[in-house]
């Protein structure tokens, strides 16, 4: 395989994972609390010819000196944008929005063959029962959600009430009297380019990693003043359709550039080889 073709065939890998990046976006572009993700391209590894017989004839040129041959493109990195997602009015009593951009919700969902913690920014939170007489605040895909010491959120199923009190503090009642009162679990998040997406819209700390100081800071004390939480509302995905679709468009117009580069290296090749 000729350069062009070597080239061309790393590029039009890269930009299919981009893609993938975009379709995954697109799909989630209605998913509460969904961050959209972008890829990065830097050139890969290239191979420089300094054929200048003198440097000094070539002070005024703009581009870098000798001939550059390289082996295509290839994505650094797939960052997730962390922008404040638009929010919508649910008036149901379990729909809570972050109002800050770095916050997240604390749940307990499994990693591997263990429940770990995990963090998520969707905040339609519902009802589950685990007895009798008792109920656990749970999100859509049935992960308990945990108030700020890691313990899971439940309560008698009489308490239908449900109130926002200040600095995240949850309060269930009913009309006798009777209450329950819980600080929802939420984190800081410092370094959300360093976790890991899992699925069901949650993040959770790589396992190589021992511990999470670095990466989250929990919201607990005083610390739970800087909590923005506002109730009957939810956030939206940050994606914007149209801005995915004009990069798809590009990324598919990139990849079929791609495409006829291998084509006319290829004819290219059998001209050559047809010479006698």
């Amino acid at each position: 395989m000729n350069r062009i073709s070597f080239a061309a065939s790393n590029t039009m890998n890269q930009l299919q994972k981009q893609m993938d990046v975009i379709a995954n976006n697109l799909a989630n572009s209605q998913t509460t609390g969904y961050k959209k993700q972008k890829a990065s391209f830097a050139e890969l590894m290239y191979q420089q010819h300094n054929n200048q017989r003198n440097q000094a004839e070539e002070t005024e040129r703009l581009t870098p000196n000798g001939i550059r041959l390289g082996t295509g493109a290839g994505i650094t990195q797939v960052k997730t944008v962390a922008t404040q997602g638009s929010f919508a009015n649910t008036n149901r009593l379990l729909d809570f929005a972050l109002t800050d951009p770095n916050q997240y919700f604390k749940v307990m969902a499994p990693k591997g063959n263990e429940n770990t913690v995990h963090y998520t920014r969707d905040g339609a939170f519902y009802l589950s029962p685990i007895n009798g007489n008792e109920v656990a605040l749970v999100t859509s895909e049935g992960h308990q959600v945990l108030d700020e010491q890691n313990n899971p959120i439940i309560f008698n199923n009489t308490l239908k009430n449900v109130q926002l009190g200040q600095n995240g503090q949850l309060i269930f009642s009913n009309d006798a009297g009777t209450r329950a009162t819980f600080n929802i679990g939420i984190v800081q998040m410092n370094k959300v380019q360093s976790m890991e997406k899992v699925g069901d819209n949650l993040l959770v700390a790589p396992t190589e990693l021992n511990g999470e100081t670095a990466l989250v800071t929990n919201l607990e004390g005083g610390l739970r003043g800087q909590i923005g939480l506002k109730q009957q509302a939810l956030e939206q995905s940050n994606v914007d359709i149209g801005e995915e679709m004009t990069d798809l468009i590009q990324t598919q117009r990139a990849y079929q550039f791609q495409a006829k580069a291998i084509t006319i290296a290829d004819q290219m090749q059998g001209l050559i080889n047809g010479i006698r």
